[in-house]
């Protein structure tokens, strides 16, 4: 067995997750962090009570983003749809959703705006071509939020492998420790 604790890939941390080490030398691990196995277990199980709190806060900021995604989209096709039928003359028919389950007909006219809810009980009117640059930025940046968070989540899924496998490692070494403890009194009585 090697001597020494080496922490994951060496990177400390990620976006404020701490990294986990990965403990080769369980005895040399309890000397370096001064501490007796119970503590050790208490400790990381703890650490690992933690990274599971930040999963589940992780994973709802990542079904949130999913589901933001879709709605962007609809509404740069709805855009799209207003901007082709400019000049045709032709009116656009819409059902749209007033309150949870209840939707209203609507004849939308040629118009050169656009209102777009932002959240926050706001409402803004944009042209239909700032309507698209902002819902196109929105897009990208939800997008790209999604990509890092599933990188967080990797990261942090290999975290938590790393401390399951290291209170595994602790808990297996004390046992270790105590039967040959155990065995050492036993032929010492005899």
């Amino acid at each position: 067995m090697a001597t020494s604790a080496s922490t994951s890939a060496n990177v400390p941390e990620r976006r404020g997750i701490p990294a986990a080490s990965f403990v080769e030398d369980v005895q040399v691990f309890l000397s370096q962090i001064g501490l007796d196995v119970n503590s050790a277990l208490a400790f990381l199980q703890e650490r690992l009570q933690q990274y599971r709190v930040v999963e589940m806060k992780l994973l709802a900021q990542q079904r949130d983003l999913q589901a933001k995604i879709p709605d962007i989209e609809k509404c740069l096709d709805v855009v799209a749809t207003l901007q082709a039928k400019k000049g045709t003359g032709e009116a656009l028919i819409s059902d749209f959703e007033v309150s949870e389950g209840i939707y209203s007909r609507a004849r939308i006219e040629d118009t050169d705006s656009v209102c777009l809810w932002l959240g926050a009980n706001v409402m803004l009117e944009y042209s239909r071509e700032e309507a698209t640059a902002l819902l196109q930025k929105n897009l990208e940046n939800a997008k790209a939020s999604l990509e890092v968070l599933v990188a967080d989540l990797q990261f942090l899924r290999d975290q938590v492998t790393i401390t399951q496998v290291t209170i595994a490692r602790v808990y297996n070494w004390d046992v270790h420790q105590r039967r040959l403890q155990q065995a050492a009194t036993t032929s010492s009585e005899s």
